[in-house]
C-alpha cells in the first residue's frame, strides 16, 4: 500500500514527525518498506508560463523560449520535447537549488543566454518521469510557488501489509491505527448524501446469493467528461504510484485508495439494464479493459446489462461499456463481493488488479452506498452533471456481521504478561473504532465492519499489546521444567530411519507436497488427487498422491546434470480426496529410487547397474531395524515394468510397492536410465514389537536340507509360507541357500534347495520327529504349488 504522508495527516492530524510517524506505523505492524520525501528543496521553483517559442538557431533539439514568471519575462533555453507555447510548467528560477544539489545559475547555451530551467517532475524529486516538462493545468497561477500549489513538501509511505489487514489497503483505515497509537482523532469524514436531480437509474438484480449480497449504483446525466483531474487529486494519485488517467476513471481509483472500497465507472449510453451479478456460464467471455479476450466458466462472478456480461466483478471492467472522453452519462457502481467468490480468479487469467487485491482479503460491505455518494460529490464538482437516485440490492442474510468479544481482563494480564489500565484498554479499543461495553469481569467489544481479522479473544489481545507498545511487553522467560517424555518402544522413530538410509548411501530430499496434475496423470496416479483452489503455479496445482513422482523428478534433474549414480529418499505425506466437504485423507509415506551404478566407482568390485534385489536388500535391512519380516508378491502397476514389480506385505497387510519403472513412462519423463523405486506406508513399517526376554533352549536344534522343484513362476514367499505353515512352531529358521535352471530340471521348472532348522523348547527331537515333519513340509509342497522333491 503506498500513499502520501499528507493524505494521511488530513485524516489523522497528529503532531509526529516524518520519522516518528514512519516508526510508529512499523511498531504497530504496518512495516513501512521505503519512505520517499517529494519536494523538500523548492525553494525558487515557481508556476510559470512559456509566452513563446522557437527554434534555437544552433541546435536542432533545443528551444529558445519566452517565459512568464508572474514577475516578468525571462528567456529560457529548452530541451524539452514538450515545450511550447501556452504551456504551463514549473520554472527553477536563477539561484534556485533542485533536489540533489542541482544549482540553477543564468548560463548561455550555444550562443543564446538563459535565466532559469523549466523543469521535469523527475527534476523536481515529485515523480520518476523524466519525458517532458510536467505539465500544469491551464488554470494554475502563475507566478505561485510551486510547492505550494502541488501541496509540497511531502513524502511517499510504502507499506508491506500482511493478508490480514484488509482495512488498511485504503488511507482511512490506516489513520485509525495511527490514532490510537498516537493518542489523536481521526478526523471526521465528510460523505453526504447527495440529493436526487433526476429520476434517471438502472435497475439492479443479485443472482450469486452470498457471493455478491450488496450492489450499488447511481447514473448521472450530463457530465463533462473531459474536464481534468484537479491537481489535488492528481498529485495524490501520483504519489499513491497510480498515473492519472481521466476525470471518471481517477474518481474511482482515489475513493478506492481513501476508504478501501473498490469502484467502477461504465458508459451509461452502453447498457440497456437491469444491471445483475450472477455466476459466469460455461463457453460466456468478455473482453476486458486492456483488450484482451478472456474465456469463463461458472468459477467466475460477472456483471451482466441484461444478462450481457459487461465486466467480471471484483478483477476488471469490460472494453464495450468503458468510460471515455466522450461519455456523458456515466453508471457508478459500488459492490460487496465475498473473497472466496475472488480469490485466485485473477490468477487464472493473468490479472493482478487493485481491486480484486482488496477483494481476496476483504472490504467492508457498509462501504459501497458510502463510496457512491462520495465518487458522486467529486464527479460534480470537477465535471457537472445530474445525479440521479443511488439504486441498491443487498441479501442481508449473507451480509457479514460483526459479533461480540469477550475480553477477560485476567486472561489479558495472563496472556501479555502484565496489567494493562482499563482505561488504557478502553481507549485502544475505541480508538480503532469497536464498540466497548464493560463486563462482569473484562470488556465485551464489537467490530467495526471493516475489522474482518477481529473474531476471537486473542485478536483483541493482541490489538491491545501492539498499539500498546510490544516493547513495553516484558521479556520474561517461562518458569519450570519442560516434561521429558520417553520415546516409544513400539515404533522406530523416523531419525533412525534417515539415518539407516544415509548409512546405505542414499540422500534425503524433500519436495513440495503439490504437483503437477499433468505429471500425476503420466504416471497414473490422479485417481482421488485433490487440486488447489489458489496454487502458486499451474505446476503445483494439485496435491500429491504419491511420493514417487516428485522424487523420480528430483532424480531426474540430478541425472540431467550428469550425475551418474543417483540415490534419494523421502519421508512425507500424500493426499486424497476424502468425500464432498470432508478434509483430505492424508497418510505418511516413504519412498526411495536409485539410478546408475549399484556401487561407487571402485577397482575392487565390476562395475553393474543398480537393480530390483539392489533395493530390496535396503527394505529388508530398513525392515529388519524395526524387527520385521517382508514378503514380496509379484505385481502389476500401470507406471512399473510388467515383470519387475511386487507388491510388499508385512504380517498380511500390504505396505506398498518395489519396483522398476516402466520403460513408456521413463520415455515420458524423458530418463535415459533405468530407475528402481519403491514407497511404502511410514506407520506399519515403523511399527516394533514389544522385546519379551525368553531363556535359549537347552536342547540341541536339527538342520534337514530339502531340494524341491516348482514350477517358475511359484515365487519363494509362496513356498516359504508353506513350509512354515506345515512345520509349526518347531520351525526356527528357513534358509533358501540354492536356485537352480538348467540340466536335469525341465524347462519351465526350478530347483529350490532351502535349510530347515527344527528346534524344541521342551525336549530333543528325535528322528521320528524330524521326518514327519519333513514329510509334512514335503506333503504342504506338493498340495499348494505342486512341487517335487528333486531327485
Amino acid at each position: 500500500m503506498k500513499f502520501s504522508e499528507n493524505w494521511l495527516r488530513q485524516h489523522v492530524p497528529t503532531a509526529a514527525s516524518r520519522e516518528e510517524l514512519a516508526a510508529t506505523l512499523t511498531a504497530i505492524g504496518l512495516e513501512v518498506e521505503e519512505v520517499t520525501p517529494l519536494g523538500d528543496a523548492l525553494d525558487g521553483v515557481v508556476v510559470a508560463r512559456i509566452v513563446s517559442a522557437r527554434k534555437h538557431p544552433e541546435a536542432d533539439r533545443l528551444q529558445v523560449c519566452e517565459v512568464d514568471t508572474g514577475a516578468g519575462i525571462v528567456q529560457i533555453v529548452c530541451g524539452a520535447p514538450n515545450a511550447r507555447a501556452g504551456l504551463k510548467a514549473p520554472l527553477a528560477q536563477v539561484g534556485a537549488v533542485l533536489p540533489g544539489g542541482v544549482a540553477i545559475k543564468a548560463a548561455r547555451l550555444r550562443g543564446v543566454e538563459s535565466f532559469g530551467m523549466l523543469c521535469s517532475a523527475k527534476e523536481l524529486g515529485v515523480d520518476p518521469d523524466a519525458s517532458g516538462l510536467l505539465e500544469l493545468p491551464a488554470d494554475a497561477p502563475v507566478g505561485a510557488p510551486l510547492r505550494e500549489y502541488l501541496g509540497l513538501p511531502d513524502a511517499t509511505f510504502e507499506l508491506k501489509l500482511t493478508p490480514n489487514r484488509a482495512d488498511c489497503f485504503g488511507v482511512r483505515g490506516i489513520a485509525y491505527d495511527v490514532a490510537a497509537a498516537t493518542g489523536c482523532a481521526v478526523a471526521p469524514f465528510e460523505a453526504a448524501p447527495v440529493a436526487a436531480r433526476s429520476e434517471a437509474t438502472l435497475p439492479v438484480e443479485l443472482h450469486a446469493g452470498a457471493d455478491a449480497p450488496r450492489y450499488c449504483g447511481r447514473v448521472i446525466e450530463g457530465v463533462d467528461a473531459a474536464a481534468p483531474t484537479p491537481v489535488w487529486m492528481a498529485e495524490r494519485l501520483r504519489r499513491s504510484g497510480i498515473r492519472p488517467i481521466s476525470l471518471l476513471v481517477d474518481v474511482t481509483q482515489y475513493v478506492m485508495l481513501e476508504l478501501g472500497q473498490p469502484m467502477h465507472a461504465f458508459d451509461r449510453d452502453t447498457l440497456r439494464g437491469p444491471v445483475g451479478v450472477r455466476r459466469a456460464r460455461a463457453g460466456e467471455g468478455v473482453r476486458l479493459l486492456d483488450g484482451r479476450d478472456a474465456a469463463l466458466d461458472p468459477e467466475f462472478l460477472v456483471i451482466t446489462d441484461a444478462d450481457r456480461v459487461v465486466a467480471l466483478a471484483g478483477l476488471m471492467g469490460g472494453h464495450d461499456t468503458r468510460v471515455t472522453e466522450a461519455t456523458r452519462n456515466v453508471f457508478l457502481e459500488a459492490a460487496h463481493f465475498a473473497p472466496s467468490a475472488i480469490i485466485g480468479r485473477g490468477r487464472r487469467l493473468g490479472l493482478h488488479t487493485d481491486a480484486a487485491h482488496r477483494f481476496e482479503r476483504g472490504v467492508d460491505p457498509e462501504l459501497p452506498r458510502i463510496a457512491i455518494e462520495y465518487a458522486t460529490r467529486l464527479i460534480l464538482d470537477a465535471a457537472g452533471g445530474t445525479p440521479g437516485p443511488v439504486a441498491e440490492a443487498a441479501l442481508s442474510e449473507h451480509l457479514p456481521t460483526p459479533r461480540p468479544i469477550l475480553l477477560r481482563r485476567a486472561r489479558l494480564a495472563r496472556v501479555l504478561g502484565m496489567q494493562v489500565a482499563d482505561a488504557e484498554v478502553e481507549r485502544i479499543l475505541r480508538a480503532l473504532g469497536l464498540a466497548v461495553e464493560p463486563a462482569a469481569d473484562g470488556w465485551r467489544a464489537t467490530p467495526p465492519t471493516r475489522r474482518f481479522d477481529l473474531a476471537i479473544e486473542e485478536d483483541l489481545i493482541e490489538e491491545i499489546a501492539r498499539i500498546h507498545d510490544y516493547d513495553a511487553v516484558p521479556a520474561t522467560l517461562p518458569e519450570g521444567a519442560a516434561p521429558l517424555v520417553a520415546p516409544s518402544e513400539a515404533r522406530v522413530d523416523e531419525a533412525s530411519v534417515r539415518r539407516h538410509l544415509a548409512s546405505r548411501d542414499y540422500l534425503e530430499a524433500v519436495n513440495y507436497a503439490f504437483v503437477d496434475a499433468a505429471l500425476l496423470g503420466r504416471w497414473g496416479l490422479d485417481a482421488g488427487a485433490v487440486p488447489l483452489a489458489n496454487p502458486l503455479s499451474a505446476e503445483l496445482s494439485t496435491m500429491r498422491t504419491a511420493l514417487l513422482p516428485g522424487l523420480v523428478a528430483a532424480l531426474g534433474r540430478n541425472a540431467a546434470r550428469q550425475q551418474a549414480r543417483v540415490r534419494l529418499f523421502e519421508l512425507g505425506n500424500v493426499f486424497a480426496a476424502a468425500g464432498e466437504g470432508a478434509a483430505p485423507a492424508e497418510a505418511a509415506r516413504i519412498a526411495a529410487v536409485a539410478c546408475g551404478p549399484a556401487r561407487a566407482e571402485q577397482w575392487g568390485v565390476p562395475a553393474r547397474p543398480v537393480g530390483f534385489h539392489d533395493l530390496k536388500g535396503d527394505l529388508d535391512s530398513l525392515a529388519a531395524v524395526a524387527g520385521a519380516r517382508l514378503e514380496y508378491r509379484p505385481a502389476q502397476v500401470g507406471w512399473a515394468h510388467p515383470g519387475r514389480c511386487a507388491e510388499v506385505f508385512r504380517d498380511g497387510v500390504r505396505l506398498g510397492w518395489l519396483a522398476q519403472l516402466h520403460p513408456r513412462l521413463q520415455q515420458a519423463l524423458d530418463l535415459d536410465v533405468e530407475v528402481v523405486g519403491f514407497e511404502l506406508d511410514l506407520a506399519p513399517l515403523l511399527a516394533r514389537p514389544l522385546p519379551k526376554a525368553a531363556g535359549l533352549s537347552k536342547f540341541p536344534s536339527v538342520r534337514r536340507d530339502l531340494a524341491v522343484v516348482v514350477a517358475e513362476p511359484v515365487p519363494w514367499a509362496a513356498v516359504a509360507a508353506s513350509v512354515r505353515a506345515a512345520a509349526g512352531p518347531v520351525l526356527r529358521d528357513l534358509v533358501l541357500f540354492d536356485r537352480y535352471q538348467g540340466k536335469g530340471v525341465e524347462s519351465g521348472f526350478k530347483s529350490l534347495a532351502m535349510g530347515l532348522i527344527l528346534q524344541d523348547e521342551s525336549r530333543t527331537l528325535t528322528d521320528r520327529d524330524v521326518d514327519g515333519t519333513v514329510a509334512a513340509v514335503t506333503a504342504a509342497l506338493q498340495r499348494d504349488h505342486g512341487a517335487a522333491i528333486r531327485s
